[in-house]
């Protein structure tokens, strides 16, 4: 067997110690015709976590595995369907229901997501957290907070969604605050990094596993993590990470080795792939 080339970019490295390196702090996603790879936690593509998933897996999703995208109008008065007590997860009726009831045709209007289309990118819909006078309450309402995050201006919004009265009852706006990417956004970080010349390592190293061209993220098995720039890194573009949302991804051959592409920097504010300089 011809050894694989080692390139500065793409250098492949043995799965299982990748796996060690990577478990605390990446959020995986399994992409379409990944099944039965290793997969980590993190939020399905309607922002679901992973205890929700098990509830409604699969919804939301186009055939390609990535986000539905937001809607082009705004329903009103959804219909209740299925509802939880208490501090039960929130149904799959619930979620569907408070994402209609949090998205207000204002804030759809005002924001775009993370392909720059009209309306915001949601990441994930909890359960909320209980008022402090709510605790010994059997009967407190449910509540349901739905995070997105706008990248016209780069805005974290956490809407509150009473669930018993069908009103927000709260808005939250936050800058500088990166929760871990959503499915659709890692897809998203993957297809520029391919469509950017320095994919050149990345694609090398899986013809070399693969003996096959690599022109979609489908082809991978992908783990992501937002990147937050250090005091003094190069380039200096790469000093607004953590204002600007931005990610970085390693990538798995499907039954075959990681792939290492961490020092290439994909910023989804400014849609440019940037490569951390060493030394």
């Amino acid at each position: 067997m011809r050894e694989i080339v080692r390139r500065h970019l793409g250098k492949v490295v043995a799965g299982a110690a990748m796996a060690v390196a990577s478990t605390a702090v990446m959020v995986g996603i399994t992409l379409p015709g990944t099944a039965g790879a290793d997969d980590t936690g993190g939020t399905d593509a309607g922002g679901r976590t992973a205890a929700q998933q098990g509830q409604g897996e699969g919804q939301g999703q186009d055939a390609q595995g990535s986000a539905a995208a937001a809607p082009g109008v705004v329903e009103e008065a959804p219909a209740e369907g299925e509802k939880g007590t208490g501090r039960d997860p929130l149904t799959d009726d619930e979620m569907d229901r408070v994402a209609k009831l949090a998205l207000s045709r204002q804030l759809f209007n005002a924001s775009e997501d993370v392909d720059g289309d009209r309306g915001p990118q949601q990441l994930s819909i909890d359960l909320a957290e209980p008022e402090a006078a709510e605790l010994d309450d059997p009967n407190a309402p449910r509540r349901a907070d739905v995070t997105y995050y706008d990248y016209k201006d780069d805005t974290l919004v956490t809407r509150t969604v009473n669930l018993d009265t069908g009103k927000v009852e709260g808005t939250a706006e936050h800058h500088g605050v990166q929760p871990p990417l959503s499915r659709a956004e890692t897809v998203e970080a993957a297809q520029l990094l391919l469509a950017d010349p320095l994919s050149a390592g990345l694609k090398g190293d899986y013809k070399d596993a693969t003996g096959k061209a690599l022109t979609s993220p489908d082809q991978l098995q992908l783990n992501s993590m937002v990147f937050r720039a250090d005091p003094g890194i190069r380039p200096a573009a790469l000093t607004a990470c953590g204002e600007h949302r931005c990610a970085t991804l390693t990538s798995k051959v499907k039954n075959g080795p990681w792939i290492d592409t961490r020092d290439l920097v994909i910023d989804l504010s400014t849609r440019k792939v940037l490569e951390i300089q060493r030394g």
